[in-house]
């Protein structure tokens, strides 16, 4: 299976849009002396004397041991952002970089150019106490490789492939066991770096380094079934199971499949998720069906978040299985966006806007702690800027003769099938019959029926896909159901029912003949839904489709119920407002009131997600 994706997908939604382009914006605004200040230090090309009141701060600066993490992730999320949209002015900005770390490179000897010194890994290696070097390295490889895969700058290739021989070279100088020491100190992505780079240029020191990175002491218990990751620290492990993942990918090895395969049965099969879908605290995974007891205020880290999601696309590539769209779904909906480039109206001393979360806290009465442009830079920070780099992925993927539709957004997809060029168009229709977006009578007021309709928010949603193509041409769309419908799912082909479903364990599928301006429409039931812990099935948490909804609150609320359905408790407020159907709840029995709003809207409020109920 293929994912269609770079320029011959095209992206119309607007919120998805504007995170795109928020972090466009933001690459493009810091500066590259900032950007390279730690490896010009490094190199001794850096001739600044005492503090520079305008250096990035946090984990960016030159005091702290992780420091030049971030250039890695800014310049995948460039390569990320070119490779969708072609932007000629990220790329430039790119060159002059990748120029500099060559600079570099030649100033270090002509192998090394990381930030940090060389006897960082050979402390390491003697078990003195370093934070990271492998994994701070990592990102400036991923950096770089993404740079040759989808800019195709082939000096930084050539810089990755020194800097490799380094690798080679100090690896080679331990046991299997001194090594194993050595990986037990986080080594981010390095398997899946040399994988890259074995795929990429076939040397076989490649396929040494990947031998010797092969993590026996997490991947043997893995695969016997051993539950390794309970109160273990989530993103050491995430990272290097993606390595086996792509190592599956290159080298077809059924072994590594079954380390990957193995690893999400642990993770997430067994040990079950919040509603979000996410499932840490304190950057640790949680106990197995566990999580009241880690409701706490450093939930779902947004670095797990990220990765969690890459795991579980690659498994929807190897199986089909729409759980794995499901998950990102929920990731997505209620980690990505709640955790990043949040816009919401300002008030009192909210200003509207927030950049990144650490972390998204469950705790009652907590609130989001948003970190700054230039003053943190922790490794959510870089992970922040490549998801957001390029929102149409994910959406749509090809394999033989199918083409599957896995997500749901305004987008356009270009791709062939049967040797014919297929344009492939989704919409969703919001049922609201006006184009008025604001308080400003200027937008078009055409009379229609649909106003009145849909006097209410209507309780499904409803998409429409239409195709495009010169000759008539024969293929299977597969649609993905959703498993947070309320209801049966209905799909029309040229107003003519063909499928009615509640099962969102496999896709809905289309075989025909397609003809230009075929049209098909998908409806999807969706309500509210009240989600029990596993441990406590009298504490949960509402969703309104895949949308987490949080109570604001600032103290801890225990829902009293008249009815033993808890969605019953809560009624529409502000429902409509303008031209959009707005999802807004309030309690109907509880005094005083609390008011729900979707937790990816919730700005700088007190918020409260779980709750326990009584009758």
């Amino acid at each position: 299976m293929k994912e269609i994706k770079g320029k011959k997908v095209t992206l119309f939604e607007g919120d998805m849009r504007r995170r795109e382009e928020a972090n466009r914006q933001y690459l493009m605004k810091l500066e590259t002396p900032h950007l390279l200040r730690s490896y010009l230090h490094e190199a001794g090309r850096y001739s600044g004397r005492g503090a520079d009141g305008n250096a990035l701060g946090g984990w960016e600066d030159l005091s702290c041991q992780l420091r030049g993490h971030f250039l890695g992730h800014w310049l995948s999320a460039a390569a990320l952002n070119f490779e969708a949209t072609g932007d000629t002015e990220l790329k430039a900005k790119t060159e002059n970089i990748i120029d500099e770390l060559e600079l570099c490179q030649k100033d270090n000897g002509g192998q090394w150019v990381c930030a940090i010194p060389e006897k960082y890994l050979y402390w390491i290696g003697q078990g003195k106490g370093v934070w990271a070097p492998q994994y701070n390295i990592h990102k400036l490889f991923m950096g770089l490789i993404d740079v040759y895969k989808f800019m195709e700058l082939e000096k930084a290739l050539s810089i990755a492939d020194k800097l490799a021989d380094w690798f080679y070279d100090w690896s080679g100088k331990y046991s299997r066991e001194e090594f194993d020491n050595i990986m037990d100190v986080e080594t981010g992505g390095m398997l899946e770096v040399w994988t890259d780079l074995f795929e990429i240029t076939g040397d076989e020191k490649y396929k040494t380094l990947m031998e010797r990175y092969y993590r026996g002491r997490l991947f043997e218990p893995l695969l016997e079934g051993k539950d390794v990751l309970t109160n273990m620290h989530a993103n050491t492990t995430i990272p290097e199971v993606l390595g086996c993942a792509r190592a599956y990918e290159v080298t077809g090895e059924k072994k590594w499949l079954d380390i990957v395969e193995s690893y999400w049965k642990c993770a997430v099969t067994d040990r079950g998720a919040f509603v979000t879908g996410g499932q840490t605290q304190g950057e640790i995974w949680t106990p197995k069906m566990k999580l009241k007891a880690r409701l706490g205020d450093k939930n779902q880290e947004h670095c797990t978040v990220y990765n969690m999601i890459r795991l579980a696309e690659f498994l929807f590539r190897q199986t089909k299985d729409p759980a794995y769209m499901h998950y990102i779904e929920y990731n997505v909906a209620n980690g990505i966006f709640a955790q990043t480039y949040w816009q919401g109206m300002p008030y009192e001393n909210s200003p509207g806007k927030g950049l990144l979360t650490y972390f998204l806290p469950m705790k009652a009465g907590s609130k989001k702690d948003w970190a700054g442009e230039r003053d943190s830079f922790f490794c959510c920070h870089g992970t922040m800027v490549q998801v957001n780099a390029a929102w149409n992925r994910r959406m749509y993927y090809v394999d033989d003769n199918a083409l599957y539709v896995t997500a749901y957004a305004n987008s356009k997809a270009e791709f062939e099938l049967n040797g014919q060029k297929v344009v492939f168009t989704q919409r969703q229709d919001y049922m609201n019959g006006s184009l008025m977006t604001s308080s400003e009578n200027n937008a078009k007021q055409t009379v229609n029926d649909i106003t009145s309709a849909y006097a209410n928010k209507p309780d499904f949603k409803k998409y429409v896909f239409s195709v495009d193509t010169e000759t008539d041409v024969e293929f299977e769309l597969n649609l993905r159901i959703p498993d947070w419908i309320n209801g049966e799912a209905v799909v029309l082909v040229n107003d003519e029912v063909l499928a009615r479903t509640e099962d969102s364990s496999a896709f809905v599928k289309i075989n025909k003949v397609w003809k230009k301006d075929d049209k098909v429409i998908l409806i999807l039931p969706i309500g509210l839904k009240f989600i029990t812990l596993p441990d406590d099935k009298e504490m949960g948490a509402f969703r309104y489709g895949a949308d987490v909804l949080a109570g604001i609150t600032s103290q801890e609320r225990i829902l009293r119920l008249e009815t033993d359905t808890p969605e019953e408790e809560l009624s529409a407020d502000t429902e409509r407002q303008w031209g959009e159907f707005r999802t807004f709840y309030r309690t109907e029995n509880q005094d005083p009131g609390i008011n729900f709003r979707k937790l990816n809207e919730i700005g700088y409020e007190p918020y409260q997600i779980y709750f326990k109920i009584k009758k």
